[in-house]
């Protein structure tokens, strides 16, 4: 499908409600309150709540960085650090849930891996290529998709993946966004280059890119310029239901959602 540039009115960012520094700053999600939830480059996890607020820490015994951290389930908070080998589910006051390894001998290195609906944890395996999804309750592997259907699979650095609206989505920050359904069919691919995070509102896809705040609608494949974002410093943003985040160095900025974000359908 190919991709439109629509032109339109460009925005500007209002003044931050708060900001939140913290050292070594790595990765941040919303709830679906608006709690932000922030690790560290160690494996801390920080809760602060939508003003900016300190609520809570957590902090693991066994320390490593996070890959991925996901806060906007209803229930349950996950995150998966590659270096350990391991994914946790928190509660939302940060106890464990679950803590396990990849010690199935399906799973052999796991790269990327994200919940998804239905007790699953999708898992990106670098060792054949393979989208796996697996029972975190059973422990069990329940399919097993080659992505040998991708050009240059070997190649694939994956950043992340992701699920959306029952959708699974994988950000290769050099090839572009390739969406999967539920079953880990490959759909189709975004031709959108150098997305950091990926951050989702409505059927939107939001990036930041050369001081430019940046959508592209997941169902019109319209890409559109939203605003221009005067600190060229920062690394990515996210959104949650009345907030938006900017992350720069050990640095989170929070703003009202902006009614221009709103809008989007």
């Amino acid at each position: 499908m190919p991709l439109f540039l629509i032109a339109q009115r460009i925005e500007k960012l209002e003044s931050p409600l708060a900001e939140i520094r913290l050292e070594n700053l790595d990765l941040i999600s919303f709830d679906t309150k608006d709690q932000l939830f922030a690790s560290t480059t160690a494996g801390d996890i920080y809760l602060y709540d939508q003003n900016g607020q300190q609520l809570n820490l957590f902090s693991p015994t066994r320390q490593g960085r996070l890959s991925q951290l996901e806060a906007s389930w209803t229930v349950n908070i996950f995150s998966f650090s590659a270096d350990l080998q391991e994914y946790r589910i928190l509660d939302r006051f940060l106890n464990p849930l679950a803590e396990e390894g990849f010690s199935l001998a399906e799973i052999n290195m796991a790269k990327a891996a994200t919940l998804g609906n239905n007790n699953v944890v999708w898992v990106w395996d670098e060792s054949d290529l393979s989208l796996k999804s697996m029972d975190y309750l059973r422990n069990l592997i329940i399919q097993s998709q080659p992505l040998n259907l991708i050009q240059n699979a070997g190649d694939l650095k994956v950043s992340e993946i992701r699920e959306f609206k029952n959708r699974l989505f994988m950000n290769v920050p050099e090839s572009g966004v390739y969406i999967f359904d539920n079953q880990g069919n490959l759909m189709r691919k975004l031709e959108v280059q150098g997305i950091k995070k990926l951050c989702y509102y409505n059927e939107h896809l939001l990036w930041v890119t050369d001081g430019k705040l940046m959508a592209i609608s997941l169902a019109k494949n319209e890409i559109l310029t939203l605003a221009t974002i005067e600190n060229l410093a920062i690394s990515y943003i996210q959104i949650g239901q009345e907030r938006l985040a900017i992350v720069s160095i050990n640095k989170v900025s929070l703003y009202e959602t902006p009614n221009w974000i709103k809008t989007l359908k």
